[in-house]
């Protein structure tokens, strides 16, 4: 059995956490320096992390490939199948007339003003389709359908992937809450109460940072009703269903009240007509006919959720579900500071919710007539769309079991809780480092949830809070997370441009979760005051 050394670099902590840190300082340079693309930067940081674990930290060269496989296995299913059927349910959308249908209804239906049509499709329509489906899937359809209004390409995915933060920690039907109840033993109930006291203050935010960095502060004197009433309506909704409903489901019911409320209050406000944000739609795109009616345009989405809905709510993802105990790697490795064995376990759910999409995606093939022949064309569309994408995941997934199995995570969780009073503000920062190397709040949970609670634990700060806070800092990682920026430049055709995408967004990031950290502190005091020692 290999035990993790948590100082191997001169038996100082701060040296080896510089160390540990190198995978993920070579993936930020390549891709926001360099300008190189998503994968090859996961490659070079993947290259480093195996270098850094066998040398430094005694990984054994059996165990860490291992490792790596083992990861890529967790990024092909279930992360990439979900992925995958998403994407072939747009791409039948795109063939069949019904993405044209959706485009159109906007048109119709919406004020002629980008800033409310970006409020609705990136914030709306983009929780709702991370919701039921996750994994970098609203990124790519919510900016694809942006760029199709007119949007520049890269601006229409900057904005997707900032709005995309909100709903994250409950994305995919709970998924990451579900992992961090597991890998923390904290009630899950009591976890999914404190992110849902969290993101509903980022959530209500958000329509008005958007607005500001893309139309102008001055637009907030003009947007601010129907702002509030988006970021307000979602915001309420999932501080309601992450403490009193279900979490699982928190997702779905606020995005599904946002869509609502926002669309009815559109309905009754009237929006002072401004030329200079009239939707910017060439002479084609205007005289452009719908093929079916154009409320057809919502039915594969509204399907989507409704499938989702069912296949979790009556359990139908684990039927058939077998744990797989990961051969040569599991109970193979020691934690040194759990003083327990490392459990490698893949769960395979042949029913997980890629496989709710993939049915979902063959009902609405029928629906709309497209024929085995339309239906595979649209495989094969995906497939060309996401190789690289997959690529990305498949390895920067890889690079974070290669991570976690050897120690180097857990250096840097413990040096990070060393900083003392202040972790509740690190802490955020620690989830937000968490989702970027992961590439999703689920792999970030499993990868730092525990680090959290032994920090929390050992500075006399609420542990649940401390986990909560590793979530919901992990949200403002996924906007830069190397696998969710290459699945939208997959489907807006900005491949080898993912570098200028991060480089956009990075410092958003940054900005975000120092708002979160400071959010945090504020709740540990409140906390501190409320339960004195």
């Amino acid at each position: 059995m290999f035990n993790q050394l948590v100082t191997p670099v001169g038996e100082s902590l701060a040296l080896s956490f510089l160390v540990a840190a190198l995978p993920l300082a070579v993936v930020l340079v390549m891709l926001g320096i360099l300008r190189r693309p998503a994968w090859q930067a996961s490659l070079a940081g993947l290259a480093t992390g195996l270098v850094v674990a066998t040398l430094v930290w005694k990984f054994p060269v059996p165990l860490a490939l291992n490792s790596a496989a083992a990861g890529a296995t967790f990024a092909l299913w279930p992360v990439l199948w979900i992925v995958f059927n998403a994407l072939v349910l747009y791409n039948i959308t795109q063939k069949s007339g019904r993405f044209t249908a959706f485009r159109i209804w906007v048109v119709q239906h919406l004020p002629n003003d980008r800033r409310v049509v970006l409020v609705v499709v990136g914030f709306c329509l983009g929780c709702l389709l991370e919701g039921v489906a996750g994994f970098g899937t609203p990124v790519a359809i919510t900016s694809a359908l942006l760029i199709a209004l007119g949007f520049p390409v890269l601006e229409a995915l900057m904005f997707t992937l900032i709005f995309n933060t909100a709903p994250v920690a409950f994305g995919a039907l709970g998924s990451p809450v579900t992992t961090l109840a597991a890998v923390t033993q904290l009630p899950v109930h009591d976890l999914a109460s404190m992110i849902g006291r969290q993101l509903p203050f980022l959530a209500l935010l958000l329509p008005f940072y958007v607005v500001g960095i893309y139309a102008g502060w001055r637009s907030l004197k003009t947007l601010w009703p129907v702002l509030l009433v988006a970021g307000g309506s979602f915001g309420f909704a999932q501080f309601l269903a992450s403490n009193y409903l279900g979490y699982e489901l928190t997702d779905v019911i606020s995005a599904l009240g946002c869509l609502i409320c926002t669309l009815a209050f559109l309905k009754v406000w009237k929006l002072p007509h401004d030329p200079a944000f009239a939707l910017d739609l060439s002479p084609e795109l205007r005289a452009e006919q719908s093929p079916v009616p154009t409320w057809q345009g919502w039915v594969p989405w509204i399907a989507l959720s409704a499938i989702v809905i069912v296949w979790t709510t009556l359990a139908i993802n684990l039927i058939g579900q077998t744990p797989v105990e990961w051969p040569g790697l599991h109970n193979a490795v020691f934690i040194t500071i759990y003083d327990r064995p490392y459990a490698a376990i893949w769960n395979f759910q042949p029913l997980a919710a890629g496989t709710a999409i993939l049915l979902t995606s063959i009902l609405i093939g029928l629906w709309v007539r497209i024929g085995l022949r339309g239906y595979l064309a649209c495989v094969k569309e995906t497939l060309v769309q996401v190789r690289l994408a997959a690529l990305t995941v498949t390895v920067i997934v890889a690079l974070a079991y290669v991570m976690n199995y050897s120690g180097m995570t857990y250096t840097l969780g413990m040096g990070v809780a060393s900083v003392g009073p202040i972790f509740p503000l690190v802490s955020a920062f620690l989830g937000w480092a968490a989702v970027f190397l992961s590439g999703s709040d689920t792999s970030g949970n499993a990868l730092f949830g525990n680090l959290q609670v032994v920090a929390a634990n050992k500075l006399g700060l609420d542990p649940v809070l401390m986990a909560a806070t590793n979530s919901s800092g992990g949200v403002m990682g996924k906007m830069i997370s190397p696998q969710n920026i290459a699945t939208g430049t997959a489907v807006t055709n900005l491949k080898g441009r993912e570098g200028e995408v991060l480089a956009k967004t990075f410092k958003h990031s940054i900005f975000l979760t120092f708002l979160l950290g400071l959010l945090v502190m504020l709740q540990q005091y409140v906390l501190t005051w409320m339960v004195p020692h």
